[in-house]
């Protein structure tokens, strides 16, 4: 299978630059997988969708204010920093821009001198090693000198920080957002709950790869990067348990679904695990814990189109997308969302 084969035309208008209020406004195009059939309606009614017994398995990380700005001590040079994966105590491996100012042994300055970093080493991708030094608590610093990573086809500047959060997320770490869940709110959940659907959490920190391009023409030939997941012990037991009786589990999210699928492959069931995932999911590939998937639309060629692809099927998915774009609908991280069952 190519990667052109996973191809699709977005005018440019499409891409949603800022996010609908309220949340769960979005459009939302329901698809049944098995037939193909399609239908138009709002994030808000996604509870005609969804029965007694059935869950949802929903990933509680959050996204670190990770793009950081600061000068280069001595110079006065301005720079750039993006916290990609924490690495210990205070060292976290970072995308730095302009690259040739962050030699090892050079030490940055942020926001008046509140917080500082050395670079220790540059990876062999060209990333920077760096050990950051303020005073307090390091992530109350973060928040304060931090921006939200969003993704670079978003051009607009973000006026609430929450917005590019879930409203149940709470587990610090991603450099983006899982953004299936974006249309949730507090109040649409508790309707879900009283209809008697369960929730569930598992965490799978997101990493930049996620926004990284399938370089290679044959699909099989990619490469995934490696992300930090951990599936507790209450959410394998509510999985198992709807499995047992008859319920459906539904990812929201192709970060929840990898999760899963990862736990289920690594252990040869649904257990508590924790550890990285790598697993790429394209069409012909084997799901053995979903039943529905939600999701938002995903970028041309990218991985993610892939795994929705081999859930719902090639030509279920592109023909979706064909009509999606027909219909105008708002595509990628504050776009609308898909519902697959």
């Amino acid at each position: 299978m190519k990667t052109a084969d996973f191809y699709y035309d977005l005018p440019e208008e499409l891409i949603a630059q800022t996010p609908v209020e309220p949340r769960d406004s979005s459009r939302m195009l329901v698809m049944d997988r098995i037939t193909g059939r399609l239908e138009h309606r709002h994030f808000y009614d996604i509870a005609d969708y969804l029965r007694e017994g059935d869950c949802l398995i929903l990933n509680d990380s959050r996204v670190l204010p990770a793009r950081i700005y600061g000068i280069k001590n001595g110079t006065g040079a301005n720079v750039e920093f993006l916290l990609l994966r924490h690495i210990g105590n205070k060292r976290w491996e970072t995308l730095c821009k302009p690259g040739k100012k962050a030699k090892p042994g050079t030490k940055f300055v942020f926001g008046d001198g509140i917080m500082s970093c050395t670079v220790a080493e540059v990876t062999e991708e060209g990333n920077r090693i760096v050990d950051f030094e303020c005073e307090g608590n390091f992530y109350e610093t973060l928040d304060r000198l931090g921006q939200m990573p969003l993704p670079p086809y978003i051009h607009e500047k973000l006026k609430d920080k929450e917005r590019y959060q879930t409203v149940y997320s709470r587990e610090l770490g991603s450099a983006a957002a899982p953004t299936a869940g974006l249309h949730f709110t507090t109040e649409l959940l508790e309707k879900l709950r009283k209809k008697g659907v369960k929730t569930g959490f598992v965490t799978l920190h997101v990493g930049l790869g996620t926004f990284r391009p399938v370089k290679v023409d044959d699909v099989t030939k990619h490469h995934m990067h490696s992300e930090h997941y951990e599936l507790p012990q209450e959410t394998a037991d509510l999985i198992n348990e709807t499995k047992k009786n008859g319920g459906r589990v539904i990812s929201v999210g192709t970060t929840s679904c990898r999760t899963l699928e990862t736990v289920a492959k690594k252990e040869g069931c649904i257990r508590a695990s924790e550890g990285w995932t790598d697993i790429f999911i394209y069409p012909g590939f084997k799901f053995e814990v979903l039943d529905g998937l939600i999701t938002n639309f995903h970028l041309p060629e990218s991985t993610l189109i892939m795994l929705v692809s081999a859930f719902a099927g090639f030509d279920n998915v592109m023909n979706a997308y064909k009509t999606a774009v027909e219909e105008k609908y708002r595509f990628f991280s504050f776009g609308d969302a898909m519902l697959i069952l």
